[in-house]
């Protein structure tokens, strides 16, 4: 087993019957342009099947028949039958491209619905690059299939059309011609499971380089940071070795059937020559006739060899489809039990009896239990990994738990409309994210038919607008990709404007002013103080003013609640509360800057 190339968790085996029909389910909306690209397939292939008979004729009667209008007329109606060929075949494509498009513009369309309904669990097990690939090149491969098939579709109309005339012309030259199919299918399905393997690895492949490149580059900073563009790039190799190696085996199995069938098509062309030779010579079949069976047998192999020589993407076609089906059903852990559709949340929040972990491995919560009033404004505080972002997380719904409740309004939030329902949760992260776009509209992201006089309002209420005033091009700038021609404080900034616009009901602030200088972070405490009244918050503190400001602050450790009250009863007790705000807090007080200017002026 290669590594890294490995099933993903939700990969599933399909039988051949079972992706030709999920394949032909995405056609069926196609019926009738479908049908019309049949009855040009059907005149193309009859135009071209009557091009070897019309030469049958013509050598059987040139001879008796040297008349100049004559050959003219024959030379006249195989230039129409081509012509007529070309232009059927002109428009079948055509319309075949346009289907193909819209089938792999559905595919698209699901895979994409599929992957958005997963929650955040979903990514974190798999990488965002082998998603992509499966989205966008396996799509892709789907539709070659059906162009391959109706290709060969067309060839095995003109091999029916010469094959009844053959059987009436001589019966041993029939069954002569006959004798390879069952050469021709044995080997293709023998050959098809190691085909079908082969293809699969070699995609798994290419989606570990997409996976690796795309990494690579969303860390392309770190990286010239620490200077290990070489390492990036040792590394790139080694994955873009593996697939290499591993398609140049795929190609070395695809290569090996064309000789075979080419060899079988060699031997019953040579047998039809040796029978339809004597019989030529003792009268009992026509050159003209010879001729049909010879130019029938390439009409025949065509479609045989056809399979061989694009036996490569049909394989990689059903392999494509197999892989792009299985992330279409893997099944999302966030599953609403009902549809509830809620007015304005009062929020009022209770955490029963939730058991949560990331991994089977990794419990978080075990029976925890929390109670936040209507309008209450909380901090939770507590050492790296206690679990402070969990609980965030939980109650947006983007992580499942795995036993007791959440409810929000005395109702579950496993009953409530997960899209009505999120549009009264906002939450500010403590690393921004922003689109590649202006920042009006990105701010308006939640919001597209906000008005510019909405976003200056959500923009003064969270900081101030006066620094948009000092870009290039105002509201109009463009932030770059992630934001990156921005300062890092500008992009939290923006994505305050962002939740503030919403207006939702309960808001979670995730270390929010982390980001910005302290000039800045006290703008936004000071909007932040009237932006939480009446409003249920949420707030994961490190930071003084937060835990200095809110109603209630508990104390996370290892998933429980270890202390819970306001700052002067935790300081109090001289508990755990007491150690992180010595430890953490204590230098961010004015009386410590105004204690240790004391110490600093005495020693000089």
């Amino acid at each position: 087993m290669w590594v890294g190339l490995e099933a993903e968790e939700y990969d599933r085996e399909f039988s051949d019957r079972a992706l030709i029909k999920r394949i032909l389910q995405y056609f069926s909306p196609y019926k009738r342009p479908m049908g019309f690209v049949v009855f040009l397939l059907t005149i193309a292939s009859l135009s071209s099947s009557l091009i070897p008979i019309l030469t049958t004729v013509v050598l059987n009667n040139i001879e008796t028949n040297r008349n100049v209008v004559y050959i003219i007329f024959v030379i006249t109606l195989t230039f129409t039958l081509n012509i007529l060929g070309w232009v059927f075949n002109y428009f079948r494509r055509r319309k075949i491209s346009t289907i193909i498009g819209d089938v792999v513009l559905d595919l698209r369309r699901d895979a994409g619905e599929a992957v958005l309904n997963h929650d955040l669990s979903f990514f974190d097990r798999n990488p965002i690059g082998k998603i992509v690939s499966r989205t966008n090149t396996d799509s892709r491969d789907v539709g070659q299939i059906v162009e391959l098939s109706l290709d060969l579709v067309s060839s095995f109309f003109i091999v029916i059309f010469l094959l009844v005339i053959m059987v009436f012309m001589n019966i041993m030259l029939f069954f002569a011609t006959l004798i390879s199919f069952p050469l021709f299918f044995i080997i293709a399905l023998s050959y098809r499971k190691i085909a079908r393997r082969r293809a699969l690895l070699g995609q798994r492949a290419l989606a570990s380089v997409n996976a690796y490149v795309k990494e690579s580059f969303s860390g392309i900073q770190i990286a010239k940071t620490f200077r290990q563009e070489q390492k990036l790039y040792e590394t790139f190799n080694e994955v873009n070795d593996t697939s290499y190696r591993v398609n140049l085996r795929r190609g070395f199995v695809f290569s090996v059937v064309w000789p075979a069938l080419s060899m079988i098509q060699g031997l019953v062309l040579t047998l039809i020559v040796f029978l339809g030779g004597s019989r030529v010579i003792d009268g009992t079949i026509s050159i003209g006739d010879l001729n049909l069976f010879l130019s029938g047998l390439g009409f025949l192999f065509f479609p045989l060899l056809s399979i061989a020589s694009f036996w490569p993407v049909f394989q990689t076609g059903m392999a494509a489809s197999e892989r792009i089906f299985a992330l279409i059903d893997a099944l999302p852990l966030i599953v609403q039990n009902d549809n509830i559709k809620p007015p304005r949340l009062n929020g009022e929040i209770e955490f029963r009896n939730v058991n949560f972990r990331y991994e089977a491995s990794k419990e978080i919560f075990q029976n925890f239990n929390l109670k936040i009033k209507p309008g209450e404004s909380l901090a939770i505080v507590g050492h790296t990994g206690a679990g402070k972002s969990s609980l965030a997380k939980l109650l947006a719904r983007f992580y499942e738990f795995q036993e007791g409740d959440i409810l929000v309004d005395g109702i579950s939030i496993k009953s409530y409309d997960l899209n009505e329902y999120r549009k009264q949760i906002g939450i500010i992260p403590q690393t921004p994210f922003l689109w590649a776009d202006s920042l009006e509209n990105n701010i308006k992201y939640c919001c597209k038919n906000a008005t510019e006089e909405a976003v200056f309002n959500a923009l003064n209420n969270s900081s101030g607008f006066d620094w948009i005033e000092d870009l290039s091009n105002g509201l109009k700038t463009y932030t770059g990709e992630r934001g990156c021609l921005i300062s890092m404080g500008q992009r939290q900034l923006v994505v305050f404007a962002r939740v503030l616009l919403e207006n939702p009901s309960i808001l979670i602030l995730d270390e929010a002013t982390a980001s910005v200088d302290p000039f800045t972070e006290t703008r936004i405490q000071d909007a932040l103080q009237k932006t939480i009244e009446g409003r249920t918050s949420i707030i994961i503190a490190h930071r003084l003013w937060t835990v200095r400001h809110v109603d209630r602050i508990i104390v996370l450790d290892h998933g429980q609640i270890v202390e819970e009250g306001n700052h002067d009863e935790l300081m109090a007790k001289g508990g755990t509360y007491a150690e992180l705000y010595n430890t953490y807090f204590r230098h961010q007080s004015l009386e410590y800057i105004e204690k240790m200017k004391e110490i600093v002026e005495n020693k000089t």
